[in-house]
């Protein structure tokens, strides 16, 4: 049975849907098992700043899918000893040079095999991880201004898998979040490629399937 009912949603939604770090110090409060997943994009400090300082222990969980750039990997080692994080890495079955090596580049957006594509290196290594880390409590740094499905969410949802899905950055704007890594002197990204969305308004499939 869920912690939470439709009416909480919407109370929790309308109360602090807006005010990010009493919507994370909210979630953390229900006492259940979270996780944060991130992929070091442009900005990601702020969500892992803001729940670290609410729970210094959480499972970072990082679908690292084997294509980011050499300045992504580089950022993810420096957030991770800045914030002392848990990171989880999560890599798909088969290396980068495997299944390079047996299917060739990546696929193009249509071309039929870019779905499998997607499978195995991003949503096979996120099921791992939700079968490994059995989280209640999923805090992700989705934004509306990040795609037409997102734009229609809430902060605070219960997603098919029954997990509570929480996104107190969902109202920030850049500026937001550039003033937020200012003030607490955290660093960012800008040179960062999801082979699996491949253009800025499309879905990689991650939040369509959770």
């Amino acid at each position: 049975m869920n912690a939470l009912h439709t009416a909480d949603l919407a109370r929790v939604n309308a109360d602090m849907g807006h005010d990010a770090p009493a919507l994370v110090r909210w979630a953390i409060g229900l006492g259940l098992r979270s996780i944060v997943t991130t992929n070091f994009r442009p900005f990601e400090s702020v969500i892992l700043h803001m729940v670290t300082q609410a729970q210094p222990d959480v499972p970072v969980i990082w679908m690292d899918n084997g294509y980011n750039t050499e300045a992504t990997y580089r950022f993810a080692d420096e957030v991770t000893r800045q914030l002392g994080l848990n990171l989880k890495i999560y890599l798909p079955l088969r290396s980068r040079a495997h299944r390079e090596a047996v299917d060739g580049p990546t696929p193009a957006l249509d071309d039929p095999g870019h779905a499998a594509f997607t499978q195995e290196v991003k949503l096979e290594p996120f099921a791992r991880a939700l079968r490994e880390t059995a989280p209640q409590v999923w805090f992700t740094a989705l934004r509306a201004t990040d795609s037409a499905v997102r734009a229609q969410m809430e902060p605070v949802s219960i997603n098919p898998d029954g997990l509570i899905k929480v996104a107190p950055l969902l109202h920030w704007s850049s500026k937001d979040l550039y003033d937020y890594c200012q003030q607490h002197g955290l660093p960012n990204n800008f040179d960062y490629v999801d082979p699996t969305k491949g253009e800025d308004q499309r879905e990689c499939g991650l939040h369509l399937a959770h």
